[in-house]
């Protein structure tokens, strides 16, 4: 057998896929199976994205080569919803790549700036592509521990001035994945002022931006003076219009990171479909009552969670926007996931998936339907009696 690269050596097995898959055998064993686990929308795509798909098929161009930074339409269409809904300025011509999802561009981008031995600061918990992706440019992670008693932030003052110094990148994610928490405007400019400091690109992860309650909004990166100077954004149709599937997403933010992000992308794939993009199109331009309606869903969803969870004894942060509930089982979370998978068929991901930090949690994904959600709760309710 061919021995595989070092770089491999470091990557286990994808967190998701793993879970799916004791998902299948319980079922193949005849199971009922309850999964709270990977944040997948189970609400379909609104039928006049999938209507404006249909239309473009019909288009014998969308089957060509979808070369360059993406359709000029689709860009212009991201500028305008940047615009509108955060009053946030974004030159589609020279700010924008569209991306095959942004998970795609968050793991391509640390091998257009980090060499064998640069150092990128991952927060953690964290979505596991950060540092797979800078595993996989040569790169080290450093990671900061996201805790609660910190609002879960990063605390920039605790990194080594050895470590800074070889830092090409900093990962932020706020609304968090997986802890839910917002990020405050005092927090950004801090961490906008600590990588202008040290000359660190910022990369800056929105994917949940647009799913948030009670009416309280995130804070948009580019709202904060100074973060197109040092910042690029991640964003994706994925969460927002439950297009998981169709991997559709872009980058945007400063000009010469997008140039170079566009640069490797044209080397390495040849663009986003184009009927995709037309769909992109009608997303984001579209009537945002389907958006709202959403946030009504999982609103409802999490008040259903967080009061059967409270009623069981467990200290509950509620959260304030993703359709993440991030819990402290005050113990071991591999262990408790495991046990409930095996005493009732429920699936929720251990904390420890995501970093060290997360070792004490789970995390519940509000993607199934509330029927779900309480018969879960009635077999939690029984499990405790026992």
């Amino acid at each position: 057998m061919w021995p595989q690269s070092e770089r491999m050596d470091k990557i286990p097995p994808y967190l998701f896929a793993e879970i799916d898959r004791k998902r299948k055998i319980l079922e193949e064993q005849g199971r009922e199976v309850i999964s709270f686990g990977i944040g997948d929308p189970d609400v379909p795509t609104p039928k006049r994205i999938i209507e404006a798909m249909k239309n473009a098929l019909d288009n014998p161009s969308v089957f060509r080569y979808p070369l360059g930074r993406g359709r000029s339409d689709f860009r212009k269409s991201i500028s305008q919803y940047y615009k509108k809904n955060y009053d946030i300025n974004l030159d589609y011509d020279k700010e924008i790549v569209v991306l095959i999802g942004s998970k795609e561009g968050i793991a391509h981008f640390p091998q257009v700036f980090v060499n064998p031995g640069d150092y990128t600061l991952v927060p953690e918990p964290c979505y596991p592509v950060y540092h797979i992706g800078t595993y996989l440019s040569g790169g080290i992670p450093y990671f900061l521990p996201l805790e609660e008693k910190n609002d879960f932030y990063p605390q920039f003052d605790s990194i080594p001035q050895d470590i800074i110094k070889k830092t090409k990148i900093l990962y932020l994610n706020y609304p968090n994945n997986p802890t839910a928490a917002c990020s405050s405007k005092e927090f950004l400019a801090d961490a906008i002022n600590f990588c202008k400091k040290n000359n660190i690109i910022l990369v800056y992860d929105a994917a949940y931006q647009e799913i948030y309650y009670d009416n309280k909004k995130p804070v948009a990166f580019f709202s904060i003076p100074g973060a197109k100077d040092i910042g690029i954004e991640f964003h994706s149709l994925s969460k927002t219009y439950n297009m998981t599937g169709w991997r559709i997403g872009w980058a945007c933010g400063n000009q010469y990171l997008i140039n170079k992000l566009a640069i490797l992308k044209e080397n390495i794939d040849s663009g986003t479909f184009e009927a995709i993009q037309i769909a992109g199109i009608e997303a984001l331009s579209g009537p945002r009552d389907d958006v709202c309606k959403m946030r009504k869903i999982y609103q409802e969803r999490r008040d259903i969670l967080v009061e059967g969870l409270k009623k069981l004894s467990f200290n509950v942060k509620i959260p304030e926007a993703t359709f993440y509930v991030w819990l402290d089982v005050g113990s071991d979370g591999l262990k408790f996931a495991e046990n409930l998978l095996e005493k009732t068929g429920i699936i929720v991901t251990p904390g420890i998936g995501f970093g060290s930090s997360g070792r004490r949690f789970v995390r519940f994904a509000l993607t199934i339907s509330k029927d779900k959600i309480i018969n879960a709760l009635i077999k939690l309710e029984n499990l405790w009696k026992k």
